[in-house]
């Protein structure tokens, strides 16, 4: 727990002199009060204003913009530190494809800085109080914030940003991707693992999204493919094998057919040093 200057101030040599994107295995959670901040998230540059958050969720690959004039309170946690019904209860908001920039309704902005402040005082206060207290204090203001954040009107989840729920067709097959993507890349296994037809999944997949089941799959083995290259930097054997490609030229060919660049162009571009 910190602030953005804080932060900034005390890594003044990384990751962001120069810019170099990394894969993130925290939840990153950063509220802006002043100024804008500029943050790449799975490869898009999101610009955060005052009053909004960002939210980076472990998997996601992301790179630091200098900080410029912004400030806010940074909040950074491990997945598992939230109890089992909370994190139940805050599913829609830490699943992998829910929006890396959230604006809460005006009428809970001061509610959420304020506790977001008051557990940036208590991360600050070690020693003040036996330790269990001060550990058990810090959870349950992050589990109040984000409570109040994932049920701020203008808030949308992964649930409704894509106008469905987890129990519909294409949440189970979201959810069932995020599992099997590495090994299952046909619409027909996913059909199988899900019970229903391979016409019932593509008209899921149209109806949320507009794309077709093998695009969603791709996509989603297009994105992985990125996050490894760059920031992971594995080599293009490497992920071939990962994403379950029986042959680097097969992969090598996906990916250009798909970005315009071959899998070593785009590490060289996207791990590039020069500030």
């Amino acid at each position: 727990m910190s602030t953005v200057e804080d932060f900034f101030a005390q890594h003044d040599d990384w990751p962001w002199n120069p810019p170099r994107p990394g894969r993130a295995t925290f939840h990153y959670l950063i509220a802006v009060t002043e100024g804008e901040l500029r943050h790449d998230v799975d490869h898009v540059t999101r610009a955060v204003a005052p009053g909004q958050w960002l939210w980076v969720r472990p998997g996601h690959a992301q790179c630091w913009h200098p900080p410029g004039a912004a400030r806010g309170t940074f909040i950074l946690f491990e997945p598992d530190v939230l109890r089992t019904d909370i994190a139940r209860l805050l599913a829609p908001l830490t699943a992998h494809e829910a929006p890396a920039v959230l604006s809460p309704d005006h009428d809970d902005a001061a509610w959420l800085q304020q506790t977001a402040l008051q557990l940036l005082d208590e991360h600050r206060a070690l020693g003040r109080r036996p330790l269990d207290v001060h550990h058990a204090l810090r959870r349950s203001l992050l589990e109040s914030l984000l409570l109040r954040l994932a049920n701020a009107p203008g808030i949308a989840t992964a649930d409704t940003s894509a106008g469905r729920s987890r129990g519909d067709t294409y949440g189970r097959l979201a959810d069932a991707l995020e599992l099997h993507f590495r090994e299952l890349h046909r619409a027909a296994d996913y059909a199988e693992l899900l019970g229903c037809s391979v016409r019932t999944l593509s008209r899921a997949a149209r109806d949320a999204t507009g794309k077709g089941v093998r695009e969603v799959i791709d996509e989603r083995r297009l994105l992985e493919a990125r996050r490894l290259l760059g920031g992971a930097r594995w080599d293009a054997r490497a992920v071939a094998l990962h994403l379950g490609f029986t042959d680097p030229a097969n992969f090598g060919r996906f990916f250009r057919d798909r970005t315009g660049l071959t899998p070593a162009a785009y590490a060289a571009r996207d791990n590039r040093t020069d500030p």
